[in-house]
């Protein structure tokens, strides 16, 4: 071949090289990007144009909720099969306590976020005004002692005390979140919801399963006749109790009336809580429904399986919160660790000749999906100024489940509740996720 030849063909073969080079990189640009939005590596999200948050927890560690629910503020997450970046970011970060897994020191450098060691300093920074635009208020996980009652005292009265004199010191507020109840202690959770009323903030609280995925998508009319509601659930008696009872009021509160609050809770553990179906305190027929729904369920006779070894709590025996609303509505929430791992509900509806239930639908850690549709009603609240659901459901459901835990205490007996007489009225929607968890490809 002659030198002339040689470089013909030499640059034939770079032409068409880089033509195929040409043509892979646009057929590598025009494959779409994945539906879900996920990057392996996504983006920090940058703060500029964005708002400031004070996160005050207990504990921020792998898996715990501050660190659930701080991260979609920090890192963003996806909403509708597209990444989303929250218009808050998280500024300041207070840690009542740093285990040995503590994350907070990690966040804080790859997120510039600054630790502080007092609530005064996360919400002012030591001036007179307020250096934040919201304030979530996440006192769950952590090592702190229980009563006689077996109640965590987690010190979600104490921290808010403290987020009010900050309030009161600027003349200043921001809107609150306070994740899942309002405190072991009713006078306490009373005077967190009236310092909001007195001071005027908006302030939102309350578990993640109102607002999580339903299958099927069930929202009860408001003005239903609900005569009978049911919800199976597992996990320990307070810190799960307090998720089934969220998850039975968001669809009781749609009732005919509105919600008027409760007149009784009686909690019953063990075989009481068999005999009390046999006798017609709860229905067996809304608990096959209910369980119907479920995707865990145990084969075999409820009965049995209750306090078998499964999973994380294996030695919980049977417990029943019996609900008696003061418009003579019933409410049950039954615990069956060893027969089911999710949340199931079952109502018979006036008119209705099969209950109407579904799954309160929980994706698994460590994503946590549920988590997303929790700090999309949070950024609502703190983008519109209003809380997307009353805070009075959670106040409602704080008072169930401290007089359940008395009753139990007090082995089963009756516990009236006059201080529970709370009226309020339900959001239009009620605000759930819809849809597919992931976006279709």
């Amino acid at each position: 071949m002659t030198d002339r030849n040689r470089s013909y063909s030499r640059r034939r073969f770079l032409a068409q090289a880089t033509a195929g080079l040409t043509l892979a990189g646009t057929l590598k640009a025009e494959q779409p990007a994945p539906a879900s939005g996920f990057r392996a590596r996504p983006p920090q999200p940058k703060t500029e144009g964005r708002r400031p948050l004070a996160v005050l927890c207990t504990v921020y560690r792998p898996m715990s909720h501050a660190y659930h629910i701080a991260a979609r503020f920090i890192h963003g997450y996806t909403r509708h099969g597209q990444f989303h970046v929250p218009q808050h970011y998280v500024q300041s970060l207070y840690c009542d306590q740093h285990p040995p897994n503590d994350l907070s020191r990690q966040a804080g450098r790859a997120s510039q976020i600054r630790l502080t060691r007092t609530i005064e300093e996360a919400l002012a920074n030591g001036g007179h005004k307020l250096t934040v635009d919201g304030v979530l208020l996440i006192a769950e996980h952590g090592n702190y002692r229980r009563n006689d009652k077996d109640q965590i005292l987690y010190p979600r009265y104490e921290m808010m005390q403290q987020i009010v004199d900050v309030f009161r010191k600027t003349g200043q507020t921001v809107p609150i979140f306070n994740d899942k109840h309002l405190s072991y202690d009713w006078g306490k959770a009373r005077q967190m919801v009236e310092w909001s009323r007195d001071l005027g903030f908006p302030f939102m609280a309350g578990s993640s399963l109102p607002v999580t995925w339903r299958r099927p998508e069930l929202e009860l009319p408001l003005g239903t006749r609900v005569e009978d509601a049911l919800i199976a659930a597992y996990g320990p008696v307070e810190v799960y109790g307090i998720h089934a009872l969220e998850a039975m009021q968001t669809m009781l509160e749609r009732r005919k009336g509105g919600e008027s609050g409760v007149k009784a809770v009686t909690c019953l553990t063990g075989k009481d809580v068999w005999r009390a179906g046999d006798q017609g305190r709860w229905s067996w027929d809304l608990l096959e429904a209910a369980l119907g729904r479920s995707e865990t369920i145990n084969p075999g006779d409820v009965r049995d399986n209750v306090g078998l070894p499964v999973n994380r709590y294996p030695s919980i025996p049977a417990t029943a919160f019996l609900v008696e609303y003061r418009d003579g509505t019933r409410g049950t929430v039954l615990l069956l660790n060893g027969h089911i791992l999710d949340f199931c509900f079952a109502a018979k509806i006036t008119g209705y000749s099969k209950p109407e239930s579904c799954l309160f639908y929980l994706p698994e850690p460590p994503g946590a999906r549920y988590f997303d549709c929790q700090v999309a009603a949070i950024e609502r609240l703190l983008v519109d100024g209003r809380p997307p659901y009353p805070v009075q459901r959670t106040l409602l459901t704080t008072g169930i489940l401290a007089a359940a835990m008395e009753s139990r205490y007090r082995r089963g007996t009756r516990i009236d509740t006059p201080e529970l007489a709370i009226t309020y009225t339900a959001p239009a929607d009620s605000g759930f996720c819809r849809g597919s968890i992931a976006a279709p490809v």
